[in-house]
C-alpha cells in the first residue's frame, strides 16, 4: 500500500511537470467551468421560479403533486444531460491533448477541440447515459431519506469506479455507453491500485493548495470585520482566485493521469514524459 501511495505521489508530481510544460491545456477545464455554471443557471432559475424544484425533496410519506415531480425530474434529466455533455466534451479535449504530448507529438488547442467533435456521438450516447443514472439515483433517494442516502452513495461510489476510465476509451476506442462501461471496468481492474494512488496523491496535493488558499479567504473575513474593507476584499478576491486555480489545475492532472495509465493498461506502452520503473513496478503480478 506504500509502495502503491508513493507512486501515485511520484505520478502526481511528473503529471505535474507535463502541465507545467503545457500550460494551454488548462484552458479545457477553465472554459468547462464557465460553461456549467452557465447551464446551472439557465436551468436552475427558471425550475426555482417554476415551483417544481422542491418536489424533488419532499419528506418522506408526504404528500406529493405527481405531474409536478415528473416535471421536476424530467427538468433534473435535462440538467445532468446537458453538463455530462458540457464536462465529457472538453474532458475529451484535454485527454486528446495528452495523448497527442505522450506519443511524441505537439498538440494544439485546435487538435483537442478537433478530436472532442468527432467524438460527439459517443459523448452524447454516455451523457444520456450518466444523466439517467443520476436520475435514478436521485428517486432511489427520495424513496426513504436514510436508507436511500446509503444506497445511493454506495451505488455512487461504484458507479464513479466503474466509468473512471470512460473518456479516455471514448477518445482512443470510440465506444458506445454500454461497451464503454464494460471496457473502463476492465482498465480498472488491471490499474485499480494506481488509480486510487494516483488520485490520493492528487488530492492530497489539491487539499494542501487548498488550505493556502483560504488563507487569505480567513484574513480578509477578519479585516472586513475590523472595518478594513478593502483590504478585506483584496485578500478575499486573492484567496477566491487561488481556490480556482487550484480547481483547475487539480481536473487537468486528474485527466493526464487517467490518460497515462489507459495509455500502460490498453496498450502496453509507457508515455515517456513519465518514469518507466514506476509503471512497470506497479503492474507487476496484474
Amino acid at each position: 500500500m506504500f509502495q502503491r501511495l508513493s507512486n501515485g505521489w511520484q505520478l502526481t508530481q511528473q503529471s505535474w511537470t507535463i502541465l507545467r510544460g503545457d500550460v494551454k491545456l488548462l484552458l479545457f477545464p477553465l472554459v468547462s467551468g464557465i460553461a456549467c455554471l452557465v447551464v446551472l443557471a439557465s436551468f436552475a432559475i427558471p425550475l426555482i421560479g417554476s415551483g417544481y424544484a422542491g418536489q424533488l425533496f419532499e419528506a418522506d410519506g408526504a404528500e406529493v403533486d405527481r405531474r409536478a415531480q415528473v416535471i421536476g425530474y424530467v427538468g433534473l434529466f435535462a440538467f445532468y444531460f446537458v453538463n455530462y455533455l458540457v464536462i465529457v466534451f472538453f474532458n475529451s479535449a484535454l485527454v486528446a491533448c495528452a495523448i497527442i504530448r505522450f506519443k511524441g507529438g505537439e498538440p494544439t488547442l485546435g487538435d483537442g477541440f478537433a478530436t472532442a467533435v468527432s467524438c460527439l456521438p459517443q459523448i452524447f450516447g454516455w451523457a444520456f447515459t450518466a444523466a439517467t443514472v443520476g436520475v435514478l439515483l436521485k428517486v432511489i433517494e427520495s424513496v426513504s431519506d436514510r436508507l436511500g442516502q446509503v444506497v445511493t452513495s454506495l451505488l455512487g461510489i461504484g458507479w464513479s469506479m466503474v466509468t473512471y476510465f470512460i473518456v479516455p476509451v471514448i477518445v482512443v476506442e470510440r465506444l458506445g455507453p454500454v461497451a464503454a462501461i464494460g471496457r473502463s471496468g476492465a482498465v480498472l481492474k488491471r490499474t485499480w491500485g494506481e488509480s486510487f494512488a494516483a488520485n490520493f496523491g492528487v488530492g492530497l496535493i489539491t487539499f494542501l493548495a487548498s488550505l493556502v488558499a483560504i488563507i487569505p479567504v480567513v484574513v480578509g473575513v477578519f479585516a472586513l470585520t475590523s472595518g478594513q474593507a478593502i483590504l478585506g476584499g483584496i485578500a478575499i478576491a486573492l484567496g477566491v482566485c487561488g481556490l480556482l486555480a487550484v480547481s483547475l489545475i487539480s481536473s487537468a492532472l486528474k485527466a493526464i493521469l487517467v490518460a497515462a495509465l489507459y495509455l500502460y493498461a490498453a496498450e502496453g506502452s509507457v508515455p515517456g514524459q513519465f518514469d518507466e520503473r514506476i509503471f512497470r513496478d506497479a503492474f507487476v503480478g496484474k
